[in-house]
């Protein structure tokens, strides 16, 4: 038996989020239908279960996501990449595939996770990116509170207890996560919210945009961010915004088990978002 380790992209906006549903489509559920379909029989002996770092919701998008699962086959690591992404629809794309140590978890040993917003505002939304970038509608010639937002940011750094932010869906074990940093890019009519964390609640991120969104638009002032997270109360926050622009940019691992950097110059996003690989 061994493990294997994946890199994904997909489009989100077809699925039902990553995890297997009782009849929904998910992307958990296209990415075993077409491992199992690549291995043929030999799947029969050693079903395929992946486990996944983030379990993206729907309509979510991801950049860097990573699964693992066991097989008894072995293959090439550029054959699993070519072979699966044969069965793959044109959604998911599996962009590296390896072999890892049996103690490797896509889930927990991971220890950095980053999302991207993207978000898209004006008087009209452009086709061009539907169901991938989130909306706000502004009237001509009006413009977000960029300092205001990012002076907001400030106190959403660090180890917290994110309860305002939480849905109440959330099946994690402590609202308490640390941001480690927020960085917000204005490049009117594009707005991009980058956030790094050691990992997150349900619908935290996008509850997160929701209230920077109404600091933006003058609705409220920087301090109220303070106010939303010492409440504890997700009744305080704005609502829970969009899940188009969001993506799932990078998971990050010790070096020990050598995972590679999402291939993020296949994304729409721009260079300036994204930033280079690390190396």
């Amino acid at each position: 038996m061994m493990r294997i380790a994946l890199g994904l992209q997909y489009d989100g906006s077809p699925y039902s989020g990553w995890q297997t549903q009782v009849n929904r489509n998910t992307v958990q559920d296209e990415l075993e239908k077409s491992i199992s379909s690549f291995v043929g029989e030999q799947a029969l002996d050693c079903p395929i279960h992946t486990i996944t770092a983030g379990r993206t919701d729907t309509g979510v998008h991801a950049l860097g996501q990573v699964v693992h699962f066991d097989t008894n086959v072995e293959r090439e690591d550029f054959s699993w990449v070519r072979g699966v992404n044969s069965f793959l629809p044109p959604s998911i794309v599996v962009n590296w595939a390896k072999p890892v140590p049996e103690e490797f978890s896509a889930r927990f040993s991971a220890y950095e996770r980053e999302y991207i917003y993207a978000l898209q505002a004006g008087p009209c939304r452009s086709p061009m990116s539907h169901a991938r970038a989130g909306y706000l509608m502004l009237p001509p010639s009006q413009w977000l509170d960029i300092e205001g937002m990012i002076k907001a940011a400030q106190c959403l750094i660090g180890e917290h207890d994110f309860s305002s932010f939480r849905s109440s869906e959330c099946q994690s074990k402590t609202p308490i996560k640390t941001i480690y940093s927020i960085e917000i890019i204005s490049e009117q009519p594009w707005l991009y919210f980058r956030i790094r964390g050691n990992a997150f609640l349900h619908h935290m991120i996008r509850n997160v945009v929701g209230c920077f969104l109404q600091i933006g638009q003058g609705r409220q002032k920087a301090e109220w961010m303070s106010e939303v997270l010492a409440a504890k109360n997700r009744k305080i926050a704005a609502p829970t915004f969009m899940a188009d622009g969001l993506y799932l940019a990078k998971i990050t691992y010790p070096d020990e088990f050598a995972i590679p950097q999402p291939l993020l110059e296949n994304s729409w996003l721009p260079t300036r978002v994204i930033g280079k690989p690390r190396q």
